[in-house]
């Protein structure tokens, strides 16, 4: 895959030729690039809100992809150029998902995502805003995470989710730029490709109250998480049981009225035989 990179002036080219370095006789694959860089998760609620879509949105993914053919990466690094040190050539977005890509490469898990192996580019990335300014909307050539996705890695759909102001922006990309994605009556922002809406939920979550980041489908049914499912399952088959119990009341009920009216009947009977009437001639 030839690099995906846009010169816009003479000086970000003698840029480039400097990261670059001499020509590659060797290109890498994810087993021979960096993975990690040292650094470690900005805060406490990255990890559960990568985990809280990937688990709502699992079910989803699934359906679409029933031969398993997709990957997931939550704080893992997407390779878009070769260059000198080589982690300077990949950005690391909080979540992204890539459609139609085997889950493993010959037989071993993804150290990174890398574009000129894969020639598939994510559907969609998001970036978690955290207390400081990670640069999610930086422009800034060969720097800026905006400018890397939009002009570099070129998802469907880059999604920026600031917890602390409870709110979230989407781009979709379109004739080569991202243009925003405006929100539907629901205040949601659709993604087609997947059928799913991502928006804002006041709730708590793995104990923690905050302004989650979630998805929802096209008719705006909250995609449970998995305890979420097991809840709901746990509550319509405790409604069953209810159901259950109250048809059976009724049944017995029902049983002893008749027996009542039969009693009732038998009685009467015995009156009018008592008064030497024949009750089948009443």
């Amino acid at each position: 895959m030839s690099e995906p990179m846009v010169d816009l002036n003479q000086e970000e080219k003698q840029s480039k030729q400097q990261n670059s370095g001499p020509p590659f006789g060797h290109v890498p694959d994810h087993t021979e690039l960096p993975y990690e860089d040292g650094t470690f998760v900005k805060n406490f609620q990255e990890h559960p809100q990568s985990v809280l879509l990937t688990e709502s949105l699992w079910p989803i993914l699934q359906t679409l992809h029933p031969d398993g053919h997709f990957t997931i990466g939550q704080d893992s690094g997407i390779y878009w150029r070769l260059t000198e040190p080589r982690e300077n050539g990949a950005t690391a977005p909080d979540w992204f998902y890539v459609p139609n890509v085997p889950p493993t490469l010959n037989g071993e898990m993804r150290r990174s995502y890398v574009l000129w192996q894969e020639y598939v580019a994510p559907l969609i990335v998001i970036e978690f805003i955290s207390a400081t300014d990670g640069g999610e909307r930086d422009r800034t050539p060969n720097k800026g995470k905006f400018w890397i996705y939009e002009k570099a890695i070129r998802p469907g759909f880059y999604a920026i989710y600031d917890a602390g102001k409870g709110l979230v922006d989407v781009y979709h990309f379109v004739e080569d730029r991202f243009q925003p994605v405006a929100p539907n009556q629901r205040k949601h922002f659709e993604i087609p490709q997947l059928g799913i809406e991502l928006g804002i939920w006041r709730g708590e979550y793995k104990n923690v109250q905050l302004p989650w980041l979630r998805a929802w489908d096209l008719d705006g049914n909250l995609l449970p998480t998995p305890e979420e499912r097991a809840e709901q399952e746990a509550q319509r088959a405790q409604e069953a049981i209810v159901c259950a119990e109250q048809e059976a009341h009724r049944a017995q009920e029902a049983i002893a009225r008749a027996e009542h009216e039969a009693q009732v009947n038998q009685t009467l009977m015995e009156k009018l035989r008592a008064l030497g009437i024949d009750p089948d001639e009443v």
